[in-house]
């Protein structure tokens, strides 16, 4: 029988605050974190509504105790602050001293940062070509985490649009399932870019009110910013150091729809399947499930595709299902690793997390999230859902220990 995957630390930071015990505490309490930006430098700053991080650069950096020249972007500072959390407490030895793969996620890298020096790049004799180059590497977090902490990891930087991090995550696990490392901290981070917000805005699929996930009037989604890391390791290695088991990592699958460069396929084909073959590797039947974490992002299809899909899969034994990104906005690659998290956190305490601004049901399925937080329930297993642009689908299982 294959050794189990258990999860034994965790670290995160989002518009809801700095830690896994404040973002809780704000979903407790249904204060979401989007608001007008303060700290992205854009035109649309006043038209719409963001899951920013409330720190500035030299707020973050003061935090980490960094100097004053240093060259960090603002990605690799949320994802500083992220591993910070994660290692407290952390054998730094052991870590430096057995195999150890860090696989890190990102759409973007130092877009923030080279958008501003852009001016001065193409400006003959001006700018700091070096830092541009530096910055524009979508592996320059995953370099700047290992160096800063002093670890010497197997790297690897995954780009999967809104499914990085999850699919960082399912990586890491193989990699300790089959013996090339011991233990992997897998996750993922953006920052916010005028680049994303244009991008996304061209596309038209961005909502200037607080995004509203599978209701009828749903426009589009919310930008976020964030960075999450889980440590993954076998559970007999987990348990000879004793270790803090918070889950087992009981089931994954990435698929692909193969349908459309940036819709989904319309009937959630592939979301059905990637759900449906996670929790086959889990062992789970649908009736087994107590909460989802959908994907969510309240754009027209996709919600439609992911609604489509539960419904189908679940049928009568539906569970608590919810999006989180009224909350947190979309955090783009670091969302599968921040909603992991929270799925975690919630099977721990007992909670189903509350889908904000529901009103209602879409037309099509007369499907209803969970739009308050519902406490004191038994929850075993739990699904966190991450579909991103290309078809790209992760479903993640995550069990109690």
């Amino acid at each position: 029988m294959a050794e189990k995957i258990v999860v034994t630390a965790v670290g995160l930071i989002s518009a809801l605050g700095h830690g896994v015990a404040a973002n809780m505490q704000a979903m407790r309490d249904n204060r979401s974190g989007l608001r007008h930006p303060l700290h992205l430098r854009t035109v649309h700053a006043a038209e719409f509504v963001m899951g920013e991080v409330v720190h500035s650069n030299e707020e973050m950096a003061s935090i980490l105790n960094l100097p004053a020249d240093h060259s960090y972007s603002r990605t690799a500072l949320l994802a500083l602050l992220a591993m910070q959390e994660l290692l407290v407490g952390a054998d730094m030895e052991l870590l430096r001293s057995e195999p150890l793969a860090l696989i890190n996620a990102g759409t973007v890298g130092g877009m923030c940062t080279v958008e501003d020096l852009y001016p001065d790049f193409i400006a003959p004799g001006t700018g700091d070509y070096i830092k541009y180059i530096d910055a524009l590497d979508c592996s320059e977090s995953t370099e700047n985490i290992a160096g800063h902490f002093g670890l010497k990891p197997f790297m690897a930087t995954i780009s999967t649009a809104c499914s990085s991090s999850a699919n960082a995550a399912l990586l890491g696990a193989r990699m300790i399932k089959q013996g090339v490392v011991k233990r992997a901290i897998c996750g993922g981070c953006d920052a916010l870019s005028r680049f994303t917000l244009n991008g996304f805005n061209s596309l038209k699929n961005i909502d200037r009110r607080p995004c509203m996930p599978f209701d009828q009037d749903r426009l589009g989604l919310n930008l976020g910013e964030g960075a999450a890391y889980l440590m993954l390791e076998a559970e007999s290695s987990a348990i000879a150091r004793g270790a803090n088991i918070l889950a087992e990592f009981s089931g994954y699958c990435n698929s692909n729809d193969a349908y459309h460069p940036t819709a989904p396929s319309p009937h959630g084909d592939g979301a059905y399947n990637t759900m449906q073959q996670a929790m086959n590797m889990a062992g789970l039947k649908p009736s087994d499930i107590g909460y989802i974490n959908a994907h969510g992002t309240a754009t027209i299809n996709n919600d439609i595709a992911e609604g489509a899909a539960i419904k189908r899969l679940f049928g009568d034994a539906m569970p608590y299902f919810s999006s989180t990104k009224p909350f947190t906005g979309h955090t783009l690659a670091a969302a599968g690793a921040i909603e992991a998290i929270f799925s975690i956190t919630a099977m721990q305490q007992g909670i189903a997390l509350p889908n904000l601004n529901f009103h209602a049901p879409m037309e099509e399925l007369l499907l209803v999230p969970t739009t308050q937080l519902v406490e004191n329930v038994s929850i075993k297993h739990v699904l966190s859902n991450s579909f991103g642009f290309g078809g790209n689908n992760v479903s993640l299982a995550f069990s109690a220990s």
